[in-house]
Order: structure tokens, then sequence, then C-alpha cells
């Protein structure tokens, strides 16, 4: 019992303490993430289910079409990647499956822009 009260008056002297002195710490000032500008801007990124056509129709050519992926057995279907400037978007079997941010800056951590 006597271990138990000294473990409780350490825990709430270390308490106040830190609380003191986290009152003259200023706030620190974090990374931007990807997912957090995201949220803070919600873009306009293709939906699950739009065909090539409309993706096209809507956001215009892609800058880049990078070389499809998979196809090697029948279980690994090809998958198509069209990289927009702010966006890339996969596709399979001519429909979105998936539209992903870039990065915005080198020092936004989140995906890297798409590459071969």
């Amino acid at each position: 019992m006597d271990r138990l009260l000294r473990s409780l008056a350490l825990a709430s002297a270390l308490l106040a303490a830190s609380a003191g002195a986290t009152a003259a710490v200023p706030a620190a000032s974090g990374d931007t993430l990807l997912i957090q500008r995201v949220r803070q801007e919600p873009g306009n990124l293709p939906t699950r289910g739009m065909s090539n056509a409309q993706v096209e129709a809507k956001y215009g050519a892609p800058s880049q079409r990078l070389q499809p992926a998979g196809g090697q057995k029948r279980a690994w279907p090809t998958i198509q990647r069209w990289a927009y400037p702010t966006f890339t978007v996969y596709f399979e079997k001519g429909r979105v499956i998936d539209a992903v941010a870039n990065q915005a800056s080198p020092d936004e951590i989140g995906p890297k822009p798409a590459t071969r």
C-alpha cells in the first residue's frame, strides 16, 4: 500500500511539473500530410466505375499515359494508369477502380507522383 501511495504521489508531482512546463512551450508546427490537404480541399476526382471515355471527357487528356501493369496471368488483370497534374487514375477493363491525389510539394508526406 505504501508503494502505491508513493507511486501516486510521484505521478501527480510529474504531472504538475509537466503541466507548468508545457504552458510556456509554443505550439509546434508539423508536416503537412497529403490526407490532411485532401480533407481540407475536397478534390474533384474521378469516381469508381467511370469509363475511360467519361474520364477523358470530364478531365481532358491525361498528361501521361503510363505503361499497363499486370496481365501475366488471368487472375492478375491489366491495370492502366493515367497521370494528371493533381491526381492519378487507375483503370481495370476500361473502368476506374481508384483515383489517388498526388503530392503537391516535395515537403508533403504522401504518395509520390506516378512513375514508370
